[in-house]
């Protein structure tokens, strides 16, 4: 691999930088800045979006033809860590979770007249949307083949009925993309489909309370019963939704992984200035060597994960699935970001559980990074398949033609 980036990509990342440290990060201090649930409120959240659509800043992600700036995945990495160095950003830039993944998808996989219908109004930013999948024991969660939540074709309609929950942004989502099982085929027995929040047959049974801060639209429980959807909004078509889930979930794995190296970094530098300063019992902490180790430490755990999320964006950006890569990625890089809140507040004592800081956000918020989109030991299976498949070939370099 070629480490070195283009020109214009940094020039890119430097403007988000500064947009990031002009714009954003001044309002993580202000309490009003926030809403009842830890993110920044969507008054305000409408003005910073202006500003970055105003700047060419806005779905960078997306194709030229719908909007964005073409990025490949390995852009996608260098730029969505800068957004990321303040816990506002990837939402101002339309860059956030769960709209980013859905955006990427039906730009990949939508009809002309679909991508028209639900994806232009998110890439806009006049609506916000969600992906159900996920059910309620004994349905499917990392397993999709566990799924019950059915869509029964009549006519020229499928009619659903099930439960879904923890579904990312569904109080706020007017478009969503529904997994549900239409035949009991092993490998084609899932559909995608497309519905609109203003379509009878289905609700909201709660918005499910979590430890950490949350996304706009919190993470809510949903039930179908007799939810009606045309023909015409199935994505890719009947019994293609394990490809659809594939399409969203790899890369939107990964993508998570790039915005949390950039939390990961605003801890490193949050304990970095707290330990240039403070002194006690006769010098700075930054002097200590038991700071000095965790720093060291943290500094080279970031730069591996920064390394496997671009090793699995080239192999994406080539063409391959990068199963491997992503799974190493997202283990890591999860792991890295609890890590660094939790050095970062020892360092700072008081101060970094404090809301003087947004370390305890940041604390908050990592803890489920080792949870979404697929546990740890879910991704860990997943690798060990790999070799028990490859062998020694686990660890083998592509070779160049002669």
């Amino acid at each position: 691999m070629d480490f070195t980036i283009p020109a214009e990509i940094e020039d890119l990342r430097a403007q988000i930088a500064a947009f990031v440290a002009d714009e954003l990060i001044p309002l993580e201090a202000d309490r009003a800045s926030y809403d009842d649930y830890g993110n920044i409120r969507l008054d305000l959240l409408d003005r910073c979006r202006a500003k970055a659509r105003a700047q060419g800043l806005w779905t960078l992600q997306l194709s030229r033809d719908e909007g964005g700036r073409g990025l490949n995945r390995q852009a996608m990495a260098i730029c969505y860590e800068a957004m990321n160095r303040s816990i506002f950003g990837p939402v101002v830039f339309n860059s956030a979770a769960p709209d980013d993944g859905n955006m990427m998808m039906l730009d990949m996989l939508g009809t002309p007249e679909q991508k028209a219908r639900w994806l232009t109004p998110i890439a806009d930013g006049s609506v916000r949307s969600a992906f159900a999948m996920t059910e309620p024991h004994p349905g499917g969660g990392s397993d999709p083949s566990m799924i019950r939540t059915r869509a029964e074709r009549r006519g020229d309609v499928y009619v659903v009925t099930g439960r879904k929950w923890f579904i990312t942004g569904a109080e706020e989502a007017a478009h969503f993309t529904l997994i549900a099982r239409t035949s009991d085929d092993p490998r084609a027995g899932l559909t995608a489909f497309l519905f609109h929040r203003d379509q009878p047959g289905w609700r909201i049974v709660r918005r499910i309370g979590i430890m950490g801060p949350e996304e706009h639209g919190g993470h809510c429980e949903l039930e179908f019963d007799g939810l009606e959807i045309p023909a015409e909004n199935v994505l890719v078509g009947e019994g293609r939704g394990l490809k659809v889930t594939q399409t969203r979930l790899g890369p939107a794995r990964l993508t998570h992984c790039m915005r949390w190296l950039g939390l990961a970094k605003r801890c490193v530098e949050v304990a970095r200035a707290y330990a240039e300063t403070r002194e006690g019992f006769g010098m700075r902490l930054a002097e200590r060597e038991t700071v000095q180790v965790m720093l060291g430490d943290l500094a080279m755990q970031i730069e591996i994960g920064r390394l496997l999320v671009m090793k699995a964006a080239w192999e994406l950006d080539r063409g391959g699935f990068a199963r491997k890569e992503i799974s190493m990625a997202k283990i890591h890089v999860a792991n890295v970001l609890h890590k660094a809140a939790d050095v970062a507040i020892q360092i700072n004592g008081a101060r970094g559980y404090s809301t003087d800081t947004p370390l305890e956000w940041i604390y908050r918020y990592a803890r489920q990074a080792r949870l979404v989109d697929g546990a740890d030991e879910v991704h860990k299976m997943v690798l060990n398949r790999h070799l028990a498949e490859e062998g020694t070939d686990f660890w083998s370099w592509d070779v160049a033609e002669a």
